[in-house]
C-alpha cells in the first residue's frame, strides 16, 4: 500500500485530534487522542482508496510532502 503523509493536530474547537491525508481530498478523521485519530484516519483510508478503485476513480500518487528544516549542529 502507497504511504500517504498524514498529519494529527490538536483541535480547539473540536476538543480532540483531527488526522488528515492531504493526498486523499477530504480524508480526514477524529479522535480524543493522536492514536486514536490516527487509527481512524487509516480505517477512512482504506474506504476512500477502495470507493476510488471501485469507481475507477484515478488513485493520486504520493506528492505531499511536509517542508523539513536542518537544524544546525
Amino acid at each position: 500500500m502507497t504511504k500517504y503523509h498524514i498529519d494529527v493536530f490538536y483541535s480547539e474547537d473540536d476538543g480532540g485530534y483531527i488526522a488528515n491525508i492531504p493526498d486523499l481530498q477530504h480524508c480526514s478523521a477524529f479522535g480524543e487522542t493522536p492514536q486514536d485519530a490516527l487509527r481512524e484516519v487509516l480505517a477512512a483510508q482504506e474506504l476512500w482508496l477502495e470507493t476510488a478503485r471501485e469507481n475507477g476513480f484515478k488513485i493520486p500518487d504520493v506528492s505531499y510532502s511536509p517542508l523539513y528544516h536542518k537544524i544546525a549542529q
